[in-house]
């Protein structure tokens, strides 16, 4: 594979504004009920020392994507120039098997019944959308060389899973965002 690209996360900056969530909709005309991208809230603690953090999540492009595995009819693949995990919509039978795999449970299914999920805005060429509109600069992308240096510059740690996800997260209070909490769908 020539590169892998991803995103980076700055829980620390985010406003909950919801604004990459609103643009991923928009630029894609998703129906009501689907989300590329999701905005999370996420608790931890115990009352009263209780920490509310807010983590905005797409599919994962990860490395060893478990929806791939687990499509029978091939509709899954990942790029090898750069990494992105496409769906091939005229392949897709709609089983679900990919929603199972995923741990954080990305693939959604619209009305047709067809599995959909972040694509990278590939059809716009240009940067994804969800980076865009963020008025704090939490959310951006690139080559996980570029995000790697970029975390070990502001103490962001890449998401640990399996599936070796292709998302570094800023997190000073430390709440434990793992596959098995961690679910868009």
């Amino acid at each position: 594979m020539a590169e892998q690209y991803g995103f980076y996360y700055d829980a620390e900056r985010c406003i909950q504004c919801h604004a990459c969530e609103l643009a991923c909709k928009s630029i894609h005309g998703l129906e009501p009920g689907i989300h590329w991208r999701k905005v999370i809230e996420f608790w931890t603690g115990e009352f009263p020392a209780v920490t509310r953090t807010f983590i905005s999540l797409s599919c994962l492009h990860c490395a060893e994507p478990a929806c791939e595995k687990a499509c029978l009819p091939r509709a899954i693949t990942k790029r090898a120039e750069d990494g992105i995990v496409v769906v091939d919509k005229e392949k897709c039978n709609g089983c679900g098997d990919c929603y199972t795999a995923c741990p954080y449970g990305v693939p959604q299914f619209g009305t047709d019944g067809i599995m959909q999920k972040c694509d990278f805005c590939l059809e716009r060429g240009k940067k994804p959308a969800c980076t865009e509109p963020c008025p704090a600069n939490a959310l951006s992308y690139g080559t996980i060389e570029e995000l790697a240096k970029l975390a070990s510059e502001k103490g962001a740690e890449k998401l640990a899973g399996d599936t070796v996800p292709s998302l570094f997260i800023r997190n000073r209070r430390k709440a434990p965002f793992t596959a098995e909490n961690l679910r868009v769908g």
